[in-house]
């Protein structure tokens, strides 16, 4: 048998687990304990609500200054 291993034999990756993935979320996450990695995540998601909260409101604003410009 040959020591190469077949595309059968080798392990699936799953997701995008590339290694500047991994080292993005390496320099990211180290040193942080569980506690702080989790509430840095809900942090994260909070901050990314808020900005989709903000990003519809200034549409919704620029909509009707368009409309309230528009003469009858």
């Amino acid at each position: 048998m040959s020591k190469t291993s077949s595309p059968a034999s080798r392990p699936k990756r799953r997701g995008n687990n590339r290694p500047v993935t991994f080292y993005a979320w390496k320099a990211k996450y180290s040193g942080m304990t569980v506690l702080e990695a989790k509430r840095l995540k809900a942090l994260e998601d909070e901050n990314a609500k808020l900005r989709k909260l903000l990003a519809e409101q200034m549409l919704d604003m620029a909509a009707m200054k368009e409309l309230l410009s528009k003469k009858w």
